[in-house]
């Protein structure tokens, strides 16, 4: 078996594989972690500085929701740990494109990680090689002894200190192989679409730097997707300056003071209703339920203020369906609320599958509204064209065709009022460069897909707030790729 197909099983799959394997052992884990710790140099390690390549990748972003997560590139990568505080910082250099099209632009990265954070951010310590053998020593680790692939392997478990909201212990596995060499890391983060979601890390290629072990090669998956990649150049045990190499970097200027809340919706069209926010819903009322557009974008707290809001609208309607624009997400970072009241998600077959792994998992350290549930996921799956309709008012879901940014995304037509909603293909340029140049992807394409549709809409709303004042129309998306009517 290649070390990218070792797998680490959970208990039920663990017992069937190696039925014969006795109760884990803490004492015996003792003994392991001692061991691995003396043949890599951990025993006097109190803190780190590596350096390399990495790169690291926006999770819930790829362009096919069963694709891998988009790539960004990390150069002059810096990363400092100080294991007995539990601080550490990353530093580095990206580009990237703008979405307007442009050459490339310069970021820096200065992410630090203070003592007493979250787990999802402290992870990001303990899942290094040498951090996993100081927690397993410091937090009472078991052990098992397994079999992999003809090797001889020992699964060494611990526990943080820190625990879920929920209450639930956070859980640390690695495997250490027959040369006392820490091979993999997992652990499981709360997530608002995956719930209980698995990172794993594997290391490879072994140098020695007098006497301290470390991998050349990192690499971390999530949902089966590469994740994080990481070659070290070189490293430095116990650097004379760690509190400066980890200090956090200076704080961001407070943000400016959120504008005045305005009305929870406003009326577009009879039954037709646009729920604002910084990312918009629209909710239309049919004789006997309701249909939203965007019901979970966000987070949970912004899905319940949608769907009380429609309920305030349409008051004894139920809300039957909600049709997501896209699988991103920052459109469906609160779905699992809208999940939890048993609505029907529709969106294109191509998203079907991820929404469903997603949304059925388990949710023990999550203790969200769908983990209160226990409800699974209902996914109506949609070809190009889904029609809602009693005879009053029609609402047509059109497949968008073409577009880079995602597969399956779709637009929102009410045919009767002319009207038209949609996310993520054009914004309003500025007011610098009225036509963007290189003409937005985006843009284009949306034009060419309302063209092929027959759709001349008279007012546009966007998903993202372009203007709280007023919708957009052809006028504003023509005039951007310096066309006219």
């Amino acid at each position: 078996m290649t070390r990218i197909g070792i797998a680490i099983l959970g208990a039920a799959a663990l017992a069937a594989a190696a039925p014969a394997l006795a109760a884990p052992a803490p004492q015996d884990a003792k003994a392991v972690v001692a061991a691995a710790s003396k043949a890599m140099g951990v025993e006097g390690l109190n803190s780190i500085k590596l350096w390399g390549s990495a790169a690291t990748y926006t999770i819930g972003q790829n362009n096919n929701a069963n694709g891998a997560w988009p790539q960004v590139n990390l150069n002059d990568y810096v990363r400092a740990i100080d294991f007995a505080s539990g601080a550490a910082k990353t530093t580095a250099v990206t580009y990237g494109a703008p979405v307007t099209g442009g050459p490339a632009v310069k970021a820096d990265l200065n992410q630090a990680i203070l003592p007493g954070v979250a787990w999802t951010r402290q992870y990001d310590i303990w899942l290094t090689p040498w951090g996993f053998l100081k927690g397993a020593a410091a937090n009472g680790a078991t052990m098992t002894d397994l079999t992999v692939g003809g090797r001889k392997m020992k699964l060494v478990t611990w526990n943080p200190p820190i625990k879920a909201a929920t209450g639930q212990p956070y859980k640390v596995i690695g495997l250490i192989g027959p040369n006392n060499i820490v091979e993999r890391v997992d652990t499981w983060v709360e997530h608002p679409i995956f719930g209980d979601m698995k990172v794993e890390a594997r290391f490879s290629d072994w140098r020695d730097a007098n006497g301290l072990k470390y991998p050349t090669t990192t690499e971390q998956q999530i949902d089966g997707h590469p994740a994080f990649e990481l070659q070290i150049l070189g490293v430095a045990p116990n650097p004379t300056d760690i509190a400066k190499l980890v200090a956090a970097p200076p704080a961001a200027a407070p943000p400016q003071p959120p504008p005045a809340q305005g009305p929870a919706s406003d009326k577009l069209a009879d039954d037709v209703y646009r729920i604002r926010g910084a990312y918009n819903a629209l909710a239309v009322g049919f004789k006997d339920y309701v249909v939203v557009f965007e019901p979970g974008p966000q987070n949970e707290a912004r899905a319940l203020a949608i769907l009380a809001e429609t309920r305030r609208l349409f008051p004894g309607k139920p809300i039957r369906y909600g049709v997501i624009s896209h699988h991103h997400s920052d459109h469906t970072g609160g779905l699992e609320a809208v999940v939890a009241e048993g609505i029907t998600i529709v969106t294109p077959e191509v998203n079907k599958a991820y929404l469903t792994r997603a949304y059925s998992g388990p949710r023990t350290l999550v203790g969200d509204a769908l983990a209160k549930s226990g409800k699974k996921p209902i996914i109506e799956a949609m070809g190009d064209k889904r029609v809602f309709d009693d005879g009053v008012h029609s609402l047509e879901i059109h497949q968008i065709k073409g577009l880079p940014h995602a597969d399956g995304l779709v637009v929102a037509w009410l045919p009767k009022e002319k009207l038209l909603v949609y996310a993520d293909m054009f914004n309003l340029p500025t007011a610098a460069q009225p036509v963007p140049d290189p003409p937005v992807v985006g843009t284009q394409v949306f034009v060419a897909n309302l063209e092929r549709l027959k759709i001349e809409p008279e007012r546009i709303m966007s998903i993202h707030t372009l203007n709280p004042d007023r919708l957009t129309n052809m006028e504003d998306i023509r005039s951007s790729l310096g066309l006219k009517k």
